[in-house]
């Protein structure tokens, strides 16, 4: 910019005098670069500078009606008491009393009448330079304020999500201390049950007897699943995981019956009545883990009842969304507000007060993320919830609710069963009679190395967790005994023991609890059935 130019600007003028107006716009002309705006009546000053925006505001003082103190004080109510926006003063009077009393109004300068065209142009200059370094500054400061806001929510997000992952260190931590004993009581539920089964199938395949003993079997299987969700809500979906076409409807029906004690017994015996509905379309299948998508809708149907303590109803709904199947559970029970509905997936978040833990929807959130899909909440308080389960669709030809299991093992074995639990060592042990093996049980590791040294064994089966000498130490000292006599491990540890990667000296395989007769035949093929 030459240095006699104006920089590009906007400038209010307001003197009574058209002369004065007039000087003051060829002035304007000369120096060029600016555009104005003028008026003799200093009541139309406010409603103009509000309508222009003026970046620099020339006015006289004294003029009738309204004085220039009074314009100016109008005028600096309209501004941000941070922004800068020059106000000169063209005035005759040059008493001190005069200057004083217009810097109080909010004047930033004075131009002395008659005026100097020149002095006009450079005052005019080094104000509007000042301007608008003042508005760059401003600009900078907002961006860089800006910047440090966006740093300091990434800062509070990742101080969130170290103090989210922490807790679920945490839990992991409380539930493995939980999970030898629970697995263990897992393993005589599922163990007996599945003993049981083949006798009604071959007895009494239609009674509600069998009928209620599938259902025991069914969700012990599932509740296997649990300990293992709780310690890692959110890792990603492993290459090996097993993952089947499923029924979304079979799947909503199952969950049904596995939650009817709670919404059909108990709630009549509470005085309440939940009416259950079902609108489950020809949709297609998805692929996924039967027992954890089983979990997830058994949880919502739980929390279902809960939100509706003077009872109400239930809709579970299937319907195929594009490329991806969509199952609802609604409810018509208490409903959440936004700040719930927003926090209600976190760990440890519960609406239940000292009733819920909190961790029923952070776990299925997990298992949904896992199986490549989302959740999708729809509530409103005294209205009622609606949770939509989205997943991807699959194109798969077949439905199969498990994996097929290998084949007994040819030949009959003889085994040694060691366990310091006596009903585990015999369910164990009745698991492989009934497939033909022989089992000699042994409830500590000292006897099992007396019978060991006293006769032959194909196969050892032991507990880890044992008075005296644990799993793995009998494991050693077999070899010593007995080299290449395989050891399987049945531990309650027993994902934790295989996600080490490495096995401890002597085991064959760890086979974690609790143990199905199908778990323990696939390992029993796995470990001798190559050699045989």
């Amino acid at each position: 910019m030459h240095q006699n130019q104006l920089p590009p600007a906007r400038i209010l003028i307001i003197d009574d005098e058209p002369s004065n107006i007039r000087l003051l716009e060829r002035v304007l002309e000369l120096y060029g670069g600016v555009e104005w705006r003028s008026t003799v009546d200093p009541r139309e000053a406010v409603p103009l500078f509000a309508e222009f925006s003026p970046d620099l505001v020339l006015t006289d003082l004294h003029m009738p009606h309204v004085d220039g103190y009074q314009v100016i004080s109008q005028i600096r109510e309209l501004l941000d008491a941070n922004s800068f926006l020059p106000i000169v003063v063209l005035t005759a009077d040059i008493s001190p009393e005069t200057r004083r009393k217009a810097l109080r109004s909010g004047a930033s300068d004075f131009i002395t009448k008659p005026l100097d065209t020149t002095e006009v142009q450079l005052r005019i200059r080094n104000l509007l330079e000042n301007r608008f370094l003042n508005l760059r500054l401003d600009e900078t400061v907002r961006k860089r304020t800006e910047e440090l806001e966006r740093a300091n929510l990434k800062l509070l997000d990742a101080q969130q999500q170290v103090v989210r992952q922490e807790r679920l260190r945490a839990l992991g931590v409380m539930a493995g201390g939980i999970a030898h004993d629970f697995n263990n009581a897992l393993t005589m539920i599922l163990g007996y049950g599945e003993l049981l089964l083949p006798w009604f199938q071959n007895h009494a395949p239609d009674s509600r007897e069998r009928s209620y003993l599938t259902h025991i079997v069914t969700a012990a299987q599932d509740a296997t699943h649990v300990v293992g969700r709780l310690r890692e809500f959110y890792r990603p979906a492993e290459a090996d995981e097993v993952r089947v076409a499923l029924d979304p409807n079979q799947l909503c029906e199952q969950a049904l019956e596995f939650t009817a004690p709670k919404w059909k017994v108990r709630a009549r015996a509470l005085g309440v009545t939940i009416r259950v509905g079902t609108e489950l379309r020809a949709v297609n299948r998805v692929l996924g883990c039967g027992p954890e998508l089983r979990e997830v809708l058994t949880n919502l149907i739980f929390n279902a009842c809960d939100a509706m303590p003077s009872g109400g109803s239930i809709l579970l709904r299937t319907l195929d969304q594009g490329g991806e199947v969509r199952i609802e559970v609604s409810d018509t029970g208490t409903g959440m507000n936004p700040e719930q509905v927003a926090r209600c997936l976190e760990p440890f978040f519960s609406t239940k007060g000292e009733r819920g833990t909190g961790l029923g929807l952070s776990v299925a959130y997990g298992i949904i993320q896992r199986h490549g899909g989302d959740i999708e909440i729809l509530s409103e308080e005294g209205k009622g919830t609606t949770f939509a389960l989205v997943l991807p669709a699959t194109t798969a030809a077949t439905v199969s609710m498990d994996v097929a299991e290998p084949p007994a093992e040819a030949r009959p074995l003889r085994v040694l069963v060691v366990d310091d639990q006596e009903i585990i060592c015999e369910l164990i042990s009745e698991h492989l009679r009934t497939d033909g093996h022989e089992a000699v049980m042994m409830f500590d590791g000292v006897q099992a190395l007396d019978a060991l040294k006293r006769g032959a064994f194909d196969l050892i089966i032991t507990d880890q967790s044992m008075p005296g000498m644990n799993g793995e130490q009998l494991a050693r000292e077999c070899r010593l005994i007995c080299p290449g006599l395989p050891v399987i491990l049945l531990t309650g540890f027993g994902e934790e023991m295989k996600a080490a990667g490495t096995l401890p000296d002597g085991i064959a395989m760890i086979v974690p609890k609790p143990v199905s007769g199908a778990d323990l035949r696939r390992a029993i093929f796995e470990v001798c059935g190559q050699a045989s």
